[in-house]
C-alpha cells in the first residue's frame, strides 16, 4: 500500500523567528513590534530596520519554538547592519547610527555628516 502525502501543512513555527523591541518614547514606552508571520525572518528585519520601519529599535530576539531555543541577537543584527551600511553606502538615521554604535561588537566606522556653521 502506497502512502499519500499529508494534507496537514508543515509546521510554520519550524524556522527562526525574529522580534524587535522598539522604544516609542516616554509616553508610549517600549513594546515588541507586531509583525506578519512571513516578515519575522532575519533578512526582512534587517531590511525593515534600514528602511526606517523601526525608528528606535532596542533589542532583537530570535527564537525557534520547535527546536526550543531563543537568543538575544541584537549584537549580530547591529554587526550585519554596520556591514551592510558600509558596503552599500546607506545613509543612516541618527537613531539607527546610535543603535549600531551601542550594539556593534566592533568599532563602527561610519561618521554621520554634520552641517558646518559659517563654512564658506
Amino acid at each position: 500500500m502506497s502512502s499519500s502525502p499529508s494534507i496537514v501543512p508543515a509546521d510554520r513555527l519550524d524556522r527562526d523567528i525574529y522580534l524587535v523591541l522598539e522604544d516609542f518614547g516616554a509616553r508610549a514606552g517600549c513594546a515588541w513590534r507586531e509583525t506578519d508571520e512571513q516578515d519575522a525572518d532575519r533578512e526582512t528585519v534587517l531590511r525593515d530596520i534600514i528602511s526606517g520601519q523601526y525608528s528606535y529599535p532596542l533589542r532583537i530576539v530570535a527564537f525557534n519554538a520547535i527546536e526550543g531555543w531563543s537568543h538575544d541577537v541584537t549584537e549580530d543584527i547591529a554587526d550585519a547592519l554596520a556591514d551592510r551600511a558600509a558596503r552599500e553606502g546607506i545613509d543612516l538615521s541618527p537613531a539607527l547610527h546610535a543603535f549600531i554604535q551601542e550594539n556593534c561588537s566592533r568599532p563602527f566606522g561610519l561618521q554621520l555628516a554634520l552641517p558646518l556653521r559659517g563654512a564658506a
